[in-house]
């Protein structure tokens, strides 16, 4: 099956997707919450990355897609950036302000004033708001626990962000017009990822970017020649097969982002049925992704010492809950309140 023949409107399961990725973060995360920084995460013995590492790798590999498309159908690129910009920002800073304005003074070891008062409560609100320099701790808050931290997934926001830039830019230059032209881009960028793998000592946020962009840079190419890439068992069982026949040799991260970009596609447009009767409730990843570690220290504050699995047990229902308040009271709002502006725009220019 080609991609661009299934590849139109939103008839797929990429809300599903997501959704079982953000829960596969918050299960990642319940090791090293419950036993420690150090704590050996599932999957990391047998694929050499963890689950919730996995898991972004999913995410970043359907935005790439789906951000590249997104593009394509813009009015132009401060429409492209608006639209970004409230799918992005209304639930993190409601999320920021409720994990250091209620969620903070509540379990924190310090007196109520001094914690307000304190220049690191209001240092996360801004650098959390703004993604300039994610902070994940909050003065007192979480200190008994295992790991003393009270966010720890945001980090790859202002990574997924810098890939939104990299869109805007190749689209902007025309390079989506110019095949060519993307190719050599594509070419430049792959060398260039290669070469920052010799280096000796790489700066960690950026890293982080070279690592995270890979996928999303195949899902951006996916896009692009979604009518020359044909969705199959057979090529979906010899990716994997590669990836895990390449597992210690220099392409390992390659095969692996490549395996894992056709697998969330493949799952995106082939299975069928009712996998899409899902889409009815709603894009509920995001806010999961938000609240699940936030409510997951508090859920080891609360009981104290307890599993892996009883962390899951506990926090998942109340990270579900918020994620579903996040989205209908907030997420959706925003979207809807830029679509209805978009919608006017284009009524007012026909009739003028």
């Amino acid at each position: 099956m080609v991609l661009g023949k299934v590849a139109t409107g939103r008839d797929n399961n990429f809300n599903l997707i997501r959704m079982l990725a953000a829960i596969a973060v918050l299960v990642s995360h319940a090791w090293p919450m419950t036993k420690g920084a150090a704590a050996a995460e599932p999957l990391v013995g047998i694929v050499g990355a963890t689950l919730g590492t996995l898991a972004v790798y999913v995410f970043f590999a359907t935005s790439g897609f789906l951000i590249t498309a997104s593009l394509s159908r813009a009015a132009s690129a401060p429409d492209f950036i608006a639209t970004r910009a409230l799918r992005l920002l209304p639930g993190l800073v409601v999320s920021v302000l409720l994990v250091a304005l209620v969620i903070g003074p509540v379990v924190t070891t310090l007196p109520t004033d001094a914690y307000l008062s304190a220049p690191e409560t209001w240092t996360f609100v801004l650098r959390n708001i703004t993604l300039a320099k994610c902070q994940y701790t909050l003065p007192g808050v979480f200190a008994p626990n295992p790991l003393p931290v009270i966010e720890g997934s945001m980090w790859t926001l202002i990574h997924e962000v810098a890939c939104y830039a990299f869109v805007l830019a190749a689209g902007v230059a025309g390079l989506f017009a110019h095949r060519r032209a993307l190719i050599a881009a594509l070419c430049a960028y792959g060398a260039l990822w290669m070469l920052a793998a010799l280096a000796p000592s790489l700066p960690h946020r950026l890293n982080d970017w070279r690592m995270l962009s890979l996928p999303f840079v195949m899902g951006m190419a996916a896009w692009v020649w979604r009518y020359r890439l044909s969705l199959n068992a057979a090529i979906l069982g010899a990716l994997i097969v590669v990836a895990a026949l390449t597992r210690h040799t220099p392409v390992a991260f390659p095969a692996l982002a490549a395996a894992i970009t056709y697998a969330t596609l493949w799952c995106a447009y082939i299975p069928g049925g009712r996998t899409r009767t899902y889409n009815r409730l709603g894009d509920y990843s995001y806010g999961l992704y938000l609240y699940a570690f936030p409510l997951q220290g508090l859920a080891v504050w609360l009981a104290g010492p307890m599993s892996p699995t009883a962390n899951i047990a506990m926090s998942l229902p109340a990270a579900l809950c918020c994620a579903v308040l996040s989205w209908h009271l907030i997420e959706k709002p925003a979207l809807t309140l830029r679509y209805s502006r978009t919608r006017g725009r284009a009524r007012r220019i026909a009739h003028s």
